[in-house]
């Protein structure tokens, strides 16, 4: 599946291998990635597509924002990875 703005991905290479991100912007054969902790709204991951798995078109919130391009907090990243993980998870969560 085509990687788009808004999806959910998890990173398979890097230091960030295994944490989930949300698609900021695509640019070519990169994504910019954010997670609202390691890698904040202000200064989103640059990452190749090759190096990221597709996990979820979700439909909350935080993707119509990405979608619409409307203000989107760091706060609201990590809510959203970490319901998504359906658990706690405190290296996800802020």
């Amino acid at each position: 599946m085509e990687i788009t703005r808004a999806h959910l991905v998890e990173a398979t290479a890097g230091r960030e291998k295994g944490k989930l991100f949300y698609v900021m912007e695509t640019d070519g054969e990169y994504l910019l990635l954010s997670d609202g902790k390691s890698r904040r709204v202000e200064a989103p991951k640059r990452k190749k597509r090759k190096h990221t798995r597709f996990i979820a078109d979700t439909e909350d919130r935080v993707a119509a924002k990405i979608r619409e391009n409307e203000k989107v907090t760091n706060s609201e990243l990590r809510k959203s990875i970490a319901s998504y993980n359906g658990a706690d998870n405190s290296d996800q969560e802020g």
